[in-house]
């Protein structure tokens, strides 16, 4: 795919850029956005794919998380892309949770979403590979993401075994097949079959995993959905059954926000930065 770059900024010796395109999966328009760290003025550098939550866009994460100033510490690029397919054509709902806004980084295989809400492949095959070709970008990645995006990170590094050195996730939706936000997403996308909901449930591919990535976890206590959507003590519990390395970490006072993201996204890329050396 060929892309237009419409925002060029300097941050911390580096470029916070935005790009819009064409989407051969999605079939409609998308942006993404690209920090480019200093290092990548000299050398091809890893990739930090980070997926944001319901109603965000590429811009919630690189204008509120702060994440520039440590991936130029580190020498790591950062692609945000949006959440969902966008545009006049593609399909909606009333409400925040489903259509626009509420990719839930899945393939729908039911009318009228499978026409463009095909993010799984849009983010694990499309988006990389206009990364490594046109980006001054190695073949090292890891991935991250916040709420439906930690949900997103997660399924997608569990079912890519290899192809990422390290996964992070703040307040992910653990059990989507368990909870409300996941539930009214799997049955519009997916239909009613549970065994379709468990390909994109992370507390159903740690069992049968083929790679024990660890998985890095931060939750706010202060979470407004910690007990309704979040459950995290689901995907603790499904880790240990399969002996799935889990570091979930409960952050003491925290909420939803990017005020919690901002805290530690620093953490979060060190963590991978030691991963992907």
């Amino acid at each position: 795919m060929t892309a237009e770059r419409i925002e060029h900024r300097a941050c911390f010796g580096g470029w916070q850029d935005v790009y819009r395109h064409t989407s051969a999966v999605l079939d409609c328009e998308m942006t993404v956005a690209v920090y480019l760290p200093p290092q990548a003025e000299h050398g091809p550098c890893p990739v930090l794919y980070w997926l944001s939550g319901l109603t965000c866009t590429e811009q919630n994460f690189i204008t509120k998380a702060g994440a520039q100033r440590y991936a130029a510490e580190h020498g790591i690029i950062l692609v945000a892309p949006d959440t969902s397919p966008r545009g006049e054509d593609v399909a909606d709902a009333d409400g925040y949770d489903l259509g626009k806004g509420a990719g839930f980084y899945l393939n729908a295989t039911r009318a009228p979403w499978a026409d463009h809400y095909r993010m799984y492949d849009y983010i694990v095959d499309e988006l990389p590979a206009w990364v490594q070709a046109n980006l001054p970008a190695n073949d090292v990645r890891a991935i991250s993401g916040h709420s439906m995006g930690g949900h997103g990170a997660l399924t997608i590094a569990l079912k890519n075994p290899g192809r990422y050195r390290s996964v992070s996730a703040f307040s992910p939706i653990v059990a989507p097949s368990q909870v409300a936000w996941g539930q009214k997403a799997f049955t519009a996308y997916l239909g009613e079959d549970q065994t379709a909901w468990a390909q994109y449930d992370a507390t159903a591919l740690v069992a049968d995993a083929q790679e024990r990535l660890p998985l890095l976890i931060d939750q706010g206590s202060g979470d407004e959905f910690l007990d309704n959507q979040l459950r995290p003590q689901l995907l603790q519990a499904a880790c240990e059954a399969a002996g799935h390395p889990l570091q979930l970490r409960m952050q003491p006072g925290y909420d939803h926000s990017y005020y919690f993201i901002s805290s530690f996204i620093g953490e979060h890329i060190a963590h991978h930065a030691k991963a992907m050396r």
